[in-house]
């Protein structure tokens, strides 16, 4: 089975981002302090849209020349919405 590469990238950096999900929750819970626990957490705050935005600016890259250009500003601004909409 052969893999594309767009495939491999979008996968390897949610693998990324999980990981650095689970490191944090073991930090979280060796340090047995709030204050650290939540500057912990505000980090990974950062850490979940960033990956929405790398993956998805993978898959477009993969898809740009079949999609059109409307279609790709939908996207956008759905991401737009989507991190607007969680604040």
């Amino acid at each position: 089975m052969i893999l594309d590469r767009t495939i491999v990238a979008m996968a390897g950096l949610r693998l990324i981002s999980s990981l650095l999900e689970a490191v944090a929750a073991v930090a979280i819970l060796h340090i047995h302090d709030v204050r650290s626990a939540l500057r912990i957490n505000a980090a990974l705050g950062l850490v979940g849209p960033t990956v929405l935005i790398l993956v998805t600016i993978v898959g477009l890259h993969s898809l740009a020349g079949e999609l059109s250009p409307g279609r790709i500003a939908l996207i956008l601004g759905g991401i737009v919405l989507i991190l607007a909409g969680t604040r």
